[in-house]
């Protein structure tokens, strides 16, 4: 019996088979998940760069005659028709193939002097679109004032 024991102990065929297999999953994993948390920060990047712009060109879209003159100070106003016009034509100007589904969201003044932009996008995790229908949807806000000085 004891003999019977020691000959099964010391037979270990096959035994590092599932153990490199656990571990080749657990790395692939491991590397995927790496991959998609590195994917949605770049996009959240790209989606923060178009804000950022398209903010800017929102605190600028202001003609010379809404420029006023307060206490020595030039101030210029911006109308919140004109800042979404503004970012609506900037963003249909933009190389937007990267995104997917993307919106402006928002594009107005709060107070007549800076412009806010929210754009937003869909985003799947990539080498898992095909096994995952997981989408989320990714935004962006800016704020940009015009100042003169």
């Amino acid at each position: 019996m004891l003999r019977r024991m020691r000959a099964a102990l010391a037979r270990d065929d096959g035994s590092t088979l599932p153990l490199v297999l656990g571990f080749g999953a657990l790395a692939l994993v491991l590397v995927l998940v790496v991959a998609a948390a590195s994917s949605l920060y770049l996009e959240r990047k790209r989606l923060f760069t178009l804000a950022d712009g398209a903010a800017l060109v929102g605190a600028e879209s202001f003609g010379l005659d809404d420029v006023e003159n307060v206490d020595g100070r030039l101030i210029p106003r911006l109308d919140p028709a004109e800042v979404d016009a503004a970012v609506a034509a900037y963003v249909a100007g933009q190389p937007v193939g990267e995104h997917r589904a993307l919106a402006v969201d928002v594009a107005t003044t709060p107070d007549g002097r800076s412009a806010r932009v929210t754009v937003s996008a869909d985003w799947s995790p990539p080498a898992l679109e095909g096994f995952l229908p997981a989408v989320l949807r990714v935004d962006a806000t800016a704020t940009a004032r015009a100042v003169f000085r």
